[in-house]
């Protein structure tokens, strides 16, 4: 998976020449995000969109749920493909206002910045447990989170392909190359995002 990073602050400049460093207004949103959608429809493949939100100014709920809500979205319904959002370097204000349009929709994403990892919006425990087991090994097969959770295959199979599905983690094809694998079909290896 490619991963491309793109700031905001570039991007804003560009689209709206005004200088203006706030994310406000649902219009100005909507300017923001189908520069967003041209720039990830550009993109062939796999690809991580790592949205840098440095130097850029306070975001109210309305340009925070016509980009980033609209945005996660459609990722989860597919309509962009194999694409991933990564939200980088939000401030404490910033991240709590996208974190009220994500959690009204039910949505969730993934964000980094001087600390570790953050989930923002809203997912469901067991799926935040094993997202923290695939971020913390930065890999996981369904067979490694069934045997160390003491679950059944299928279980871990489905919370893992939850967490694909809603674009939290990336899936590879791999896995068994023994004989003794050969009839299980594809096996897929889950990856974070963020290495």
């Amino acid at each position: 998976m490619e991963k491309r990073n793109l700031s905001l602050r570039k991007l804003t400049h560009a689209l709206l020449k005004n200088g203006s460093k706030e994310m406000t207004g649902r219009s100005r949103g909507i300017r923001i995000r189908e520069g967003l959608e041209r720039i990830l429809g550009e993109e062939k493949g796999s690809v991580c969109l790592v949205l840098d939100f440095s130097g850029m100014g306070s975001v109210d709920f309305s340009w925070a749920d016509e980009v980033v809500a609209k945005m996660v979205s459609r990722l989860w319904s597919g309509e962009y493909g194999e694409k991933f959002l990564v939200l980088k370097n939000l401030s404490p204000s910033q991240m709590e206002n996208i974190g009220v349009a994500l959690e009204r929709k039910k949505l969730a994403v993934l964000a980094t910045g001087t600390e570790e990892w953050q989930l923002i919006g809203s997912l469901n425990n067991y799926l935040i447990h094993t997202l923290t087991r695939v971020m913390k090994r930065r890999q996981l097969t369904l067979r490694e989170l069934s045997e160390e959770e003491g679950i059944e295959m299928n279980t871990s199979g489905t919370r893992l392909l939850n967490l694909y599905r809603k674009r939290l983690v990336v899936r590879v094809e791999g896995g068994g190359t023994g004989k003794e694998d050969s009839h299980r079909g594809r096996q897929y290896i889950y990856q974070s995002l963020l290495f």
